[in-house]
């Protein structure tokens, strides 16, 4: 499912001695079926952009299309149940709203209020605890039982038990030591590989865009000043420092071997898998790149 914010402005406490304007002129285009990486400093504006994705919020100006749903500045909205069943938002620290007695009764719990059958829903928490990687045991313990890593992997099953055609991921990472970051990633790049849904990912982190995203956008004092393909985006170290930001680890290291041997690799290096793959056949050459 495509969404598109058009001309988007969002204050907060509109009309109010405290009104904050967050985002204004936001324009960006998440295309069915694509991993959509949203990169910026904290104040940028990213968080704002990700609750207009389900409607969380609603444009002060401009409007959002989400599918074939508009929701535009001034009008009331309608639907928005089925928006926000069709958009799932993975918050950043979601095992903080785990709630239930058991594992399987937190993931059925969104399934079961928009009409999903019991039976069905009981399948739904079974096949996502195994695609997680838990026992299935797990889902007759209490979440509070668990450690902060399986509670988040709970919490996301809740999320996905819901069968969004969007996933929007907050900073999904946070907290977690490297290992379980990667573990995370990773799972939402294989989610996004066998589901076909849209995947939307807020992060900070320059390494996890360029990794598995296909498409990134910029934000910067609330405005989306750039986007493009992944590649492009982190191709000039110069137009990223505008907005300060750095280009990715294995960039940087790419333009220190570059600058040592005298030669360019082929290509961008987003990953340091394909930077080493890289220098080992500029070594194989002789030093000599294609």
């Amino acid at each position: 499912m495509e969404i598109e914010l058009q001309q988007v402005a969002y204050s907060y406490a509109k009309d109010t001695p405290f009104e904050k304007q967050a985002l204004a002129d936001v324009s960006l285009k998440i295309p069915s079926g694509s991993y959509t990486a949203i990169i910026g400093h904290t104040g940028s504006g990213k968080s704002t952009v990700l609750q207009h994705l389900n409607a969380l919020l609603r444009p002060t100006a401009g409007r959002v299309v989400i599918g074939s749903q508009t929701i535009e500045a001034g009008t009331k909205a309608k639907n928005l149940r089925e928006i926000r069943r069709k958009v799932g938002i993975v918050f950043q620290f979601p095992e903080q709203q785990l709630f239930e007695e058991t594992v399987l009764k937190d993931i059925m719990f969104g399934p079961l209020n928009y009409g999903v059958p019991e039976d069905e829903a009981e399948q739904r928490a079974v096949r996502l605890i195994h695609q997680l990687g838990l026992p299935e045991e797990t889902l007759l313990k209490s979440p509070f039982d668990l450690s902060g890593g399986q509670m988040r992997r709970v919490a996301i099953a809740g999320v996905l038990a819901m069968e969004p055609e969007v996933l929007v991921l907050d900073e999904p990472t946070a907290g977690l030591d490297p290992k379980g970051r990667q573990e995370i990633m990773d799972l939402f790049y294989k989610l996004h590989q066998e589901k076909g849904h849209t995947t939307v990912l807020v992060t900070h982190s320059m390494e996890d865009a360029a990794r598995y995203a296909d498409q990134v956008a910029v934000m910067h004092k609330g405005t989306c000043v750039l986007t493009g393909q992944t590649e492009e985006v982190f191709a000039s170290a110069a137009q990223l420092a505008e907005f300060g930001l750095e280009q990715p680890r294995p960039v940087q290291m790419q333009h220190r071997f570059e600058a040592k041997v005298g030669k360019k690799l082929q290509g961008i290096c987003l990953t340091e898998e394909s930077l080493a793959e890289a220098i080992a056949s500029a070594l194989r050459n002789g030093g000599n790149t294609p």
